[in-house]
């Protein structure tokens, strides 16, 4: 029997002795890997998928509403205590609506409601709370003695358990919408899959079509490689191919192949017979990639230069040609090709369209294999040609440290050159300076910013950016923007302005990162929707003002008329006030400052910008002579968002 649903008591316990058996609409779906106990409804078109454990023995009845899916490894259960009125007026320990989707791994636990239309994400909890019809609840969230109003978003990792945060989330957006349906639709056809390989009428026919391909050779991939795809297509992981002949494999060097577009289980394998007839004669490995770890989940060699493998042939491609004088490569530009190739690097392009650029999902388009810069630009003008109205970039790697010493983005959806370097401090110093033709000359950030990062390089921290619209700045869901992995300002100063341009209209904030500590110490808004923080002329900065250079003058009161402060540190100050940090400090003399034993001194209570220069002003003179640094603090997560030293001996 297909389906073998648990309906007798659980273990004998004070609350099961009497249960109540499940009631299951004929037209549902429940996996035999899973357990429903008690007095549970389930309603029309349902599917329960596998390893989830529905359990009303305690708490009971349940309700589960048409259309809804009740994903793998889901767990509904319900205290003895505690009920919520269903939508037919009766009382129920959980109640989930119709055309809910109740993901991986989530936590349902009775007193609980869930409306209709909602999507409650990944190894999420409810518990003693009621969710609106229409909500959209991310991975990782915590909702607990809440009423969530009708149509609100509730960002991954929140935890509400106050009625004031329900009543401050956002509403849903389209495209979270959008999100929520793409996993609704994929349940639907698992749904499908399940009832279609319990007909005999249905899986039959699929079984012979799939043995006469395979009888005709058309199937080169064994079942075990076609099993790895189906889970990682399943756990959403990327898919890539790297290939290597005998000399690269026996030194592991193994060169990137183009990324696998496919999103269905037999586009990916079409697209792997292709590869492999490629690469016949080397060897090919398939990678796995968690997106959201950003870390490889799979290395799997699938062809060994010793194996013969039928091929089906490959569909031909559907890149349009064309030419664009402007992508034409200049003679700084091959320089640098130069400047790489003397140094043993390893060059590839990638390609991304405008919304993986955005999401910084790039796709590898191919090692350059020429040793000779005319050669090497050669190659680039007819991969360019390849993706008209992409961001196309070059790629540096050292092949010994193993790792990228440069990104170079070559071309823009617009079709014109736009070199625009990420470098390390691998990349020679006499790199060449390149015009981008899509912003001016001047710099787009402001004095204070400037000086924020020069102090913060100075002091050897990692420079980052983060980026969020407004509903994501109202619940502090900020997206990280590309990696800054420059040390010289003016790179750093160049990707802020990427960073700002590609995000026009939202808010950015400047990360300062410790590396060594593994911290943040610093968090600035340098740009809001209003356009307040960016300011559209800002000349290269002068050398810094060391934090040393203090006059001896007693002047007081707010930063116009500072004696002891520099303008660097009152930028600095009027940032972490305007964000509601705490101000302190802390001293150490020369011994105590080589050991790291700071003192802190007074407490600052004042908020007002001119009380809290006053404070430190007064901290300065009264421990002449030591070091002294200034302190940012985040009350809410009680952490230090900054250290700076403003006073040596």
């Amino acid at each position: 029997m297909l389906v073998e649903v648990l309906t007798t008591p659980a273990p004998p316990t004070p609350w099961s002795k009497d249960l109540a058996e499940p009631r299951i609409d004929p037209s549902a779906y429940v996996h035999s890997f899973s357990n429903l106990i008690g007095d549970v409804y389930v309603g029309p078109n349902v599917l329960i998928a596998p390893g989830t454990s529905i359990r009303a023995d305690e708490g009971s009845p349940f309700y589960i509403g048409e259309g809804t899916n009740i994903q793998d490894g889901v767990v509904i259960h319900g205290l003895k205590q505690g009920r919520f009125l269903g939508d037919d007026q009766r009382e129920y320990s959980v109640w989930i609506g119709k055309e809910t989707c109740i993901t991986h791994m989530a936590l349902i636990h009775g007193p609980a409601y869930v409306g209709n239309y909602c999507f409650i994400g990944f190894r999420s909890t409810i518990f003693n709370a009621k969710i609106g019809d229409g909500c959209i609840v991310m991975m990782h969230a915590l909702i607990q003695d809440v009423e969530i109003p009708p149509g609100k978003y509730v960002p991954s990792g929140a935890v509400i358990t106050n009625q004031q945060q329900a009543d401050r989330l956002p509403d849903v957006q389209s495209s979270d919408k959008e999100f929520a349906s793409h996993v609704v639709e994929i349940n639907e056809a698992l749904r499908a899959g399940y009832l279609c390989a319990a007909n005999v009428a249905c899986i039959n026919p699929i079984k012979e079509q799939l043995e006469n391909q395979q009888s005709k050779g058309n199937m080169s991939l064994n079942g075990d490689i076609r099993d790895q795809v189906r889970n990682l297509l399943a756990q959403g992981s990327k898919l890539g191919i790297e290939y290597a002949d005998e000399r690269r494999f026996k030194t592991k060097s193994w060169l990137s192949g183009s990324s696998l577009q496919g999103q269905r289980e037999d586009q990916v394998m079409q697209e792997l017979q292709s590869i492999l007839k490629e690469h016949e004669g080397e060897y090919v490995r398939l990678i796995g990639i968690d997106p959201q770890q950003k870390r490889r989940v799979l290395e799997l060699i699938i062809q060994r230069p010793g194996e013969t493998v039928s091929y089906q042939a490959p569909s031909p491609s559907n890149y349009t040609t064309g030419t664009n004088s402007a992508n034409k490569v200049n003679n700084d530009f091959s320089a640098q090709i130069q400047s790489f190739l003397q140094q043993g690097c390893q060059l590839s392009l990638e390609h991304a369209d405008k919304r993986r650029f955005k999401t910084k999902s790039w796709l590898t388009v191919g090692t350059l294999t020429s040793n000779t810069p005319s050669q090497v630009n050669q190659e680039i003008q007819a991969n360019l040609q390849s993706y008209p109205g992409e961001y196309v970039r070059l790629v540096a790697v050292d092949p010994q440290a193993k790792r990228r010493v440069a990104e170079i983005i070559i071309q823009r959806p617009e079709g014109s050159l736009s070199i625009t370097t990420t470098s390390s401090n691998s990349q020679p110093s006499s790199q060449p300076s390149y015009a981008s033709t899509s912003q001016s000359s001047s710099s787009s950030l402001d004095a204070e910013t400037i000086n924020q990062v020069r102090n913060l390089l100075a002091q050897g921290c990692k420079i980052g950016t983060e980026h969020a619209d407004k509903r994501r700045f109202k619940s502090q869901s900020w997206h990280s923007c590309a990696p800054i992995e420059a040390t010289r300002e003016a790179d750093v100063i160049a990707a802020l302005e990427a960073c700002l341009q590609e995000h026009q209209g939202e808010y950015v904030r400047l990360i300062g990162i410790d590396t060594q500590q593994k911290r943040r110490v610093f968090e600035s808004i340098i740009q809001r929707p209003e356009g307040n923080n960016s300011k559209p002329v800002a000349q290269n900065p002068s050398n810094p003002t060391t934090n040393n250079n203090y006059s001896n003058s007693n002047g007081k009161g707010n930063a116009s008329n500072s004696s002891l402060l520099n303008s660097e540190i009152l930028a600095q100050l009027r940032n972490l006030i305007s964000q509601g940090y705490t101000i302190g400090t802390e001293h150490a003399d020369k011994r105590r400052f080589k050991s790291q034993s700071w003192h802190s001194c007074a407490p600052i209570e004042a908020t007002r910008e001119a009380d809290v220069i006053a404070a430190l002003e007064a901290c300065l003179q009264e421990h002449q002579g030591e070091y002294v640094r200034l302190i940012g603090i985040d009350t809410k997560q009680k952490r230090r968002i900054l250290e700076t030293i403003i006073q040596r001996p």
